[in-house]
């Protein structure tokens, strides 16, 4: 019998690639010059993010708020009686507790009104005062909380009402707050 050929050695893709390629011509040169990509520039996530959360903010459903006397803001929960709004006023009730958010950015002041908020409920509290500031510090000299306390106050369900706290409290400066009653659990 007798022995087959020796088989021959694969060729390296250099050479195949050569063979391949070995009718045709290069492109002639024009002397332009190559230039690296350029980079492309970074992407603002982090502003992206914010300006989503500022907008899922503002669409966030909020009854509907009552201006009276210019700037004097006052919210009351559908169905309850007028004459809360006008006891809240008038001081008829008696501030159980308050809070202070003068030198807190947003973030800060949003965790710690709904801590003191959860903190109220918890020991029973009905008439809170909140203090947002008149804006006298802040750049512009516009208040940064004002409108922020107050939109975040109608999104929590056990607040009732609130207005603009008596000038002796506060003023415009201030809130002062009716909350649920806790309830109470059978005996």
């Amino acid at each position: 019998m007798k022995n087959p050929a020796p088989a021959k050695p694969p060729a390296d893709d250099s050479s195949l690639l050569e063979e391949a390629f070995k009718d045709v011509a290069p492109l002639p040169d024009h002397g332009r010059a190559l230039h690296a990509p350029r980079r492309a520039r970074p992407l603002p996530y982090q502003t992206w993010r914010d300006e989503r959360e500022a907008l899922a903010e503002s669409l966030t459903e909020a009854p509907a708020w009552d201006v009276e006397f210019g700037d004097e803001t006052y919210f009351l929960r559908l169905g309850l009686p007028r004459h809360i709004i006008r006891n809240l006023r008038r001081g008829h009730w008696v501030m159980e507790a308050e809070l202070d958010l003068h030198g807190m950015n947003r973030m800060e002041a949003r965790l710690s009104l709904g801590d003191f908020l959860n903190q109220c409920l918890a020991e029973g509290l009905r008439c809170v005062r909140v203090i947002h500031g008149k804006g006298l510090g802040s750049r512009n000299r516009e208040p940064v909380l004002k409108a922020k306390v107050r939109h975040w106050l109608t999104q929590r369900e056990e607040v009732l009402a609130f207005s603009q706290a008596r000038p002796v409290d506060g003023g415009s400066g201030a809130l002062v707050v009716l909350l649920k009653a806790a309830s109470r659990s059978p005996r």
